[in-house]
């Protein structure tokens, strides 16, 4: 017997699970299909855990330069065994808050593989779920009114260079290791590489990164590039740009060797392990689009402003679409196509007023128009910017490297992008994302009073600095 839903969300990923919860709010009998574990890859295998291991290296870190503090320790030394354990205890808790919250919801949620059926007697157009069950048991199809998909991504690797999980990995596989390696090479030197080449080398590993691009993070400010590769080379990180790395090359016998052209020329890489950060896939394979009109752009599925893809019924959001790959774009996502299923008419995201953030050691954090970017769209732009060294609590807290940079139109004093570099930037950066928000101008922020001491006086200072007026820089 087939099952009826108001909303049916394929994957209980960050994104699906938000919508689902949004769906039922507004009364919507609502079910998941979900292979592995509520949260997906941002709880199991991407923001939760690499964060713990993060904190970890950043606790190990810290505690190695004590003395600085006046603080004496002797012989300090990592027990990876308690790292990993601490880590799945943070997941596994989180897991069950969001078990809690299906329960709370009244969500269904179906444990197995779904795929999108076409026409059939189930239903005159493409959407009916037919679910592969994890126990085994015969298929559940479901018959529902919307659909949602929410399968997320997967990590890439480049053509020829296989994944074995145990000399060459992902980072899905970095974040099972049971001991560390005592040298590594990253291949990418974007969001995901910088994080674990921060995390590595606090952890005490020599990590050499080997970037295709004439700059590490080309994604972000070149301020922000530039600085971020000063401090890793501070950090005794090698850094190689213009790097592009040749997988027929790669040996593999008892360590990993492996060449990269650079400047026309070969240069051999060697380490105990190689962590592959190329970006993400989006997970559209066998989930049944065959079966529907929905047109595929560049391997992610295309949608409308409000998720919608070509089959009206049928929305999409998160990493299979695209776009800014972050958790919790998905979410919004998600929750705008839910109340546009609803008719609850929301506004279409504006992706200029997002943050994204890099939680590497110092972090980094941003919003908004890079400066290249701002010209490139024909800005006359004014630029502030001031250094964490002149804020006393970052020299309190030991940690003064790094900046923040406002970049605004000189014509209207708009906004136009915020970024950072330095301690805690991730969590400063919703301020400059509220002001992105209300249209706010740099003198505006400069006019919202920071309190003394605190790591925000540097939002201040740097809106300041936009028009030269900067007090302690």
């Amino acid at each position: 017997m087939a099952l009826e839903y108001d909303v049916v969300v394929l994957g209980g990923g960050t994104g699906g699970y938000v919508a689902a919860i949004r769906a039922s709010q507004l009364g919507l009998k609502t079910a998941i299909v979900e292979k592995g574990n509520l949260g997906g890859t941002c709880l199991h295998n991407g923001c939760i855990p690499s964060k713990a291991l993060l904190r970890s290296a950043e606790v190990f870190k810290q505690t190695k330069e004590a003395e600085q503090y006046g603080v004496m320790t002797e012989n300090t030394s990592l027990n990876f065994v308690k790292v990993q354990e601490r880590k799945q205890a943070i997941i596994d808790q989180l897991h069950m808050g969001v078990q809690g919250l299906m329960k709370k919801g009244k969500i269904d949620v179906f444990e197995g593989f779904g795929r999108i059926l076409g026409p059939s007697i189930f239903s005159p157009t493409a959407g009916t779920i037919s679910v592969e069950r994890n126990d085994g048991e015969e298929n559940t199809i479901i018959i529902p009114k919307n659909v949602l998909i929410a399968t997320g991504s997967s990590p890439k690797s480049l053509p020829g260079l296989e994944l074995d999980g145990e000399m060459v990995m992902s980072s899905d596989h970095a974040l099972h290791m049971e001991e560390l390696p005592k040298s590594i090479l990253i291949v990418g030197g974007g969001v995901i590489g910088i994080e674990w080449a921060s995390m590595l080398a606090d952890f005490g590993v020599e990590v050499t990164v080997l970037e295709y691009m004439d700059r590490i993070l080309p994604t972000e400010d070149e301020a922000v590039s530039k600085e971020v590769k000063r401090l890793m080379k501070k950090k005794k990180v090698k850094i190689v740009t213009g790097a592009k790395v040749l997988p027929d090359t790669l040996k593999k016998e008892g360590n990993v060797e492996i060449q990269a052209e650079l400047k026309g020329e070969n240069k051999t890489y060697k380490a105990d392990k190689m962590l592959v950060s190329v970006g993400r896939a989006p997970n559209v394979d066998n989930i049944g689009l065959e079966n529907t009109d929905i047109v595929l752009e560049k391997g992610a599925i295309k949608t409308n402003d409000f998720y919608q893809t070509k089959e009206s019924h049928i929305y999409a959001i998160g990493d299979v679409i695209g776009g800014m790959q972050l958790a919790h774009v998905a979410s919004h996502e998600g929750m705008v196509a839910i109340e546009h299923m609803a008719n609850q008419n929301p506004m279409p995201i504006n992706y200029n007023h997002i943050p994204s953030c890099i939680y590497s050691n110092p972090e980094i954090a941003s919003v908004g128009l890079t400066e290249q970017q701002a010209k490139d769209k024909g800005y006359d732009v004014k630029v502030g910017k001031f250094s964490f060294q002149a804020i006393g609590k970052a020299l309190v807290h030991g940690e003064k490297d790094g900046f923040v940079k406002m970049i605004a139109d000189k014509d209207t004093e708009d906004l136009l992008g915020v970024h950072m570099v330095g301690p805690h930037v991730t969590d400063m950066i919703s301020e400059a994302g509220l002001a992105q928000v209300l249209d706010a101008t740099p003198w505006e922020i400069a006019h919202s009073i920071h309190p003394h001491p605190t790591l925000s006086e540097v939002m201040g200072e740097a809106a300041l600095a936009v028009d030269g007026k900067q007090i302690h820089g």
